[in-house]
């Protein structure tokens, strides 16, 4: 089975501009959903085949993957007047993660070796998309802290110009973390799937005692 690889790019946050008086609040809301695509297959060749064939195409690299997580940031920022300057009154992040994992339709008809396999590599690809989804949620909130904490501009047009460069900055270390998580998970992949398929294997045999 190839590497399990799941590039991304968050879309930049939107800002929208109000000026409420109010005193400074943030509460991420953030939502998750999972859906699936189907894949055929006999063997392993064929399931491989399949995985590279119907994945999720990955925009940032114009190939498919065995799983995605696609992630969209989102948001309001409102400013207050405070001893003349302009503020940070309220911020709120939104966060939508919707996690894509294949299903494959003759695992119940599948011999022993396959569907441990086939069971181990699903494990594993959904574990990846969840570790996505943290990563995005963890930044989310560390987005929001950071807006929270930004110190009063002379004029609200550069609080605004402030806001925006910080929610930038955010949403690059978020890309970069993401980057990183993916080239971890590759360079080890090989090893973590023989130790899984041990493990499981050593379950099922102590289980059929």
């Amino acid at each position: 089975m190839p590497g399990i690889h799941a590039p991304l790019r968050a879309a930049l946050i939107a800002l929208l501009v109000g000026l409420p008086l109010g005193s400074a609040s943030g509460e991420t809301l953030i939502s998750k959903s999972v859906s699936y695509f189907s894949i055929g297959g006999r063997t392993a060749e064929e399931l491989d085949k399949a995985l590279s064939v119907s994945g999720p195409l990955m925009g940032s690299t114009g190939t498919r993957h065995p799983g995605a997580t696609r992630i969209k940031f989102g948001g309001t920022v409102t400013y207050v007047g405070r001893e003349g300057r302009c503020a940070v009154g309220t911020a709120r992040v939104t966060l939508s993660t919707r996690i894509i994992l294949p299903r494959w339709k003759y695992r119940k008809q599948a011999g022993r070796d396959l569907a441990l396999v086939w069971d181990t590599l699903a494990s594993d690809i959904k574990r990846h998309e969840e570790r996505h989804a943290e990563i995005a949620r963890i930044h989310a909130r560390q987005m929001e802290k950071a807006l929270l904490a930004l110190k009063p501009e002379n004029n609200c047009e550069r609080m605004q110009a402030r806001v925006a460069e910080v929610s930038a900055e955010e949403v690059e270390s978020h890309d970069k973390d993401q980057a990183r998580f993916d080239r971890t998970e590759a360079a080890n992949f090989d090893r973590r799937m023989i130790r899984l398929l041990q493990h499981r294997l050593e379950s099922l045999t102590k289980a059929g005692r």
